[in-house]
């Protein structure tokens, strides 16, 4: 298989370049409310919009639109955007949410730093709203391309 045939592949290319535009905006917005450049915005997770979201239902709309929206790859391609939403507002906000209270535990008085490797990651998933807007800019880049 050729690079190019991947590259030129529409189920491909739309969702990634809708994270990367995703990605960009939430490295650009850190960087105006943070007055500096972090480089972890760049792939990581959390934050308005959700790129999952985005990235999954672009997925399955495009696939709905070349295949049918009555057949069986957009019903498994729809389904695969559920689970990733359900897990970007569900599972992955959880820990998250968990993570922040396990960094304040650490900063406790008579915690000596050694103990404490780093401080764990706060930010992995979405807010229902942040998962929703995601969800709906990718059914609109969807439809338009």
């Amino acid at each position: 298989m050729h690079i190019e045939t991947i590259v030129q592949n529409k189920f491909i290319y739309i969702p990634v370049l809708l994270w990367l535009i995703i990605q960009t905006e939430k490295v650009i917005i850190d960087l105006i409310k943070n007055k500096r450049f972090n480089f972890k915005r760049v792939f990581g997770a959390g934050g308005m919009p959700s790129s999952h979201s985005a990235i999954v239902t672009s997925l399955a709309v495009l696939i709905g639109k070349e295949y049918g929206f009555d057949s069986g790859i957009f019903a498994i391609s729809v389904i695969f955007a559920f689970i990733v939403m359900y897990d970007a507002a569900g599972v992955r906000r959880a820990a998250g949410k968990q993570a922040a209270l396990l960094n304040k535990i650490i900063e406790t008085p008579g915690l000596k730093f050694e103990q404490v490797q780093e401080k764990l990651v706060e930010v992995l998933g979405h807010t229902p709203f942040q998962v929703f807007v995601g969800a709906l800019l990718g059914i609109m880049v969807g439809l338009i391309f």
